[in-house]
């Protein structure tokens, strides 16, 4: 597992010399479980973090500073700055005028735009303003930026390719997903040079060649997908209303919209899913940015000794005694959009337990899922056609089962939950013609648990609208203290 950073109060890296070393490791250890050896290996098909970026030096090499994470903060007061110019609420007013005169969807999201901490754009800009050395050097054009799959495809060829694709581009901020390209209004409107952005190819395509120094033979690169995306791809969710929900270190919620980007009011955000030759799949994404998190930061304080004891733990309370968690170590996002909640508990008593306190924990993780699963049916109006899950906390049965309660739906769990591995590798192997269609990959994937709802999602009502006003609470916070 890569270790993440915390350098000062709300900044989250990544050190990538440890990411590559690890990376390098992982390939080398997965081909030697297989039983195979590296020449055997006829492509390569990589999944990544998304919005996670760093930038480095053209002439050398050399990164100018660690990834800053999709979690990272540290460009608040960029964002609150921002959000609150006269000049965006200009925008926001031209841009409703243009919508109604032309009906074109670009400048309804434009008209609605709001910066979050979770867009590249605000880190990227937040650097530029910050570090001297970065600025310098992207005047001078000696300057990089790469979200992960970008960096790992340069060291992997050692600087002879500079890429992304379109699901990795659509995830910074950066990116029009009406125009399918970098959005140069948003560029000139930030001061981002659109000379440091890499060019973009499709999801599967033949992007040059792994340097034989690395694994001793020359590997194709033939997919780079971001890991929603990816989780998406894997679980074969390839038709419009088809809904992937995955909880790792976040919660990430898409729906398949088709052909065409979804314009939300509501924090979702459209999103390229894949695009493979003249195929392109949009998806509308909302998140929840501290399931996993809070997971781990509940084990650090002892409350359990590994996550797989705290379904039992939830299930031998009836209830969590009045006990609400709000998981918002990173703020809450779509749909109440608030950099500056915090998280808590709240309810305790002399006689809450370990018990009372894991169980409001995965409690939250279903609320939210009920708010992101409402957010999205309520915005897209696109009949949902199934539901299917993955990701770590998705073998968390208790989690699963309340989720599937309050959303009154069916949750398909697969065998084997880490959708985001086989996404890339379906991909990669389409890219090759191992599989020639997606029909033969929907073959490949297995339901291991169908959760059905048990009860119905009112038995929960009082309890959620509970939790909704702690959830009040916590909102604001920071701009209080």
């Amino acid at each position: 597992m890569v270790e993440t950073l915390y350098p000062h109060h709300g900044w989250v890296e990544i050190d990538p010399d440890v990411l590559w070393s690890q990376f390098v490791l992982v390939i080398k250890e997965a081909v030697q479980a297989a039983g195979i050896q590296m020449n055997q290996i006829v492509g390569l098909g990589i999944s990544t973090q998304r919005a996670t970026f760093i930038t480095w030096n053209k002439k050398t090499g050399n990164h100018f500073h660690n990834f800053i994470s999709w979690q990272d903060l540290r460009a608040t007061e960029v964002v609150k700055s921002w959000n609150d110019s006269f000049l965006l609420k200009a925008i926001h007013g031209s841009c409703k005028v243009l919508h109604f005169f032309t009906r074109r969807n670009q400048f309804l999201v434009a008209s609605l735009i709001t910066f979050t901490e979770q867009h590249v754009s605000m880190r990227l800009a937040w650097v530029l303003q910050n570090m001297s050395e970065v600025r310098q050097a992207a005047e001078e054009g000696n300057c990089c930026f790469g979200t992960v799959d970008t960096w790992l495809l340069y060291k992997l060829t050692k600087g002879s390719v500079y890429a992304t694709d379109y699901s990795n581009a659509s995830t910074t901020g950066i990116f029009d997903p009406y125009q399918m390209c970098w959005s140069s209004m948003l560029c000139c409107l930030l001061s981002l040079p659109i000379s440091i952005l890499p060019p973009v190819e499709d999801t599967s395509h033949n992007y040059g060649l792994v340097d034989a120094s690395i694994f001793g033979v020359p590997i194709p690169i033939v997919a780079l997908v971001a890991d929603q995306q990816s989780a998406m791809f894997g679980e074969c969710c390839f038709h419009t209303g088809d809904v992937k929900l995955t909880m790792g270190t976040g919660t990430f919620m898409d729906i398949n919209t088709g052909s065409k980007p979804h314009t939300s009011i509501a924090g979702l955000y459209p999103l390229i899913g894949w695009k493979i030759g003249e195929e392109v799949v949009f998806l509308a994404e909302g998140n929840a940015s501290d399931t996993g998190t809070a997971i781990k930061w509940a084990q650090k304080l002892n409350l359990f000794h590994s996550a797989e004891e705290t379904a039992d733990m939830a299930k031998s309370l009836p209830d969590s005694e009045g006990v609400y968690f709000v998981p918002s170590f990173s703020g809450l996002q779509a749909p109440l959009n608030d950099p500056c909640a915090c998280a808590s508990f709240m309810g305790l008593k002399s006689s809450t337990t370990k018990d009372h306190l894991v169980r409001a924990i995965l409690e939250s993780f279903a609320f939210r899922n009920k708010q992101l699963y409402d957010t999205l049916y309520k915005e897209t109006c696109i009949p949902v056609a199934c539901i299917r899950a993955d990701g770590g906390v998705c073998n968390n049965s208790f989690v699963m089962q309340m989720t599937a309660d309050l959303f009154n739906h069916t949750i398909d769990r697969p065998q084997h939950t880490d959708m985001s591995c086989l996404g890339a590798a379906f991909l990669a192997g389409l890219a090759l013609g191992f599989w020639t269609s997606k029909e033969e990959l929907k073959k490949l994937r297995q339901t291991g648990i169908l959760f059905e709802p048990q009860k119905k999602c009112q038995y929960y009502e009082a309890s959620m609208n509970t939790w909704i006003k702690a959830v009040q609470r916590c909102m604001n916070w920071y701009n209080k203290i």
